[in-house]
């Protein structure tokens, strides 16, 4: 998933207190996955504290804890859509591609450079074109709203 290595800039504390880049690097992925783990944390507010690196791969058990999660998500091309709602509510930015979102009522396409902010809603995300969509994503708590099958 080549559309996957992006670089990935985190910044932190020196041992003398002092700003600085403590990673800089590809954002780490399993080649089989749709999405890599930027960042995540483990609480509200996060803590800011140490260097360790709270990366793993992606799982969709991530998005039922109190922290947040920022990834890079890819849409296999020729995808179709599956329903699902999370308690989550989550910002996009597609990078590049296209993609369908999918509602109970109704589609909206977007391109790259769209914004989407997800409230928790029934939704699917479909590519039904030839090459695969890219977007920047963070997932935060929220809470449950409709009635749609939670993952």
């Amino acid at each position: 998933m080549a559309e996957l290595n992006r670089r990935r800039v985190v910044t932190g504390l020196d041992a003398q207190g002092r700003s600085t880049v403590l990673i800089d690097g590809p954002i780490p992925h399993a080649e089989e996955t749709t999405a890599a783990l930027v960042w995540r944390t483990h609480a509200h507010p996060a803590d800011n504290a140490g260097s360790d690196d709270p990366v793993a791969p992606y799982e969709t058990a991530m998005l039922h804890t109190p922290g947040s999660n920022f990834a890079i998500c890819q849409f296999r091309p020729r995808t179709p859509e599956i329903m699902h709602a999370t308690n989550t509510i989550d910002y996009l930015v597609i990078l590049s591609g296209r993609v369908t979102l999918v509602l109970e009522e109704g589609e909206t396409e977007l391109g790259a450079g769209d914004c989407v902010v997800d409230r928790g809603v029934v939704h699917g995300w479909r590519n039904p074109h030839d090459e695969p969509c890219v977007a920047a994503v963070v997932n935060l708590p929220a809470y449950p709203v409709g009635k749609g099958r939670t993952i």
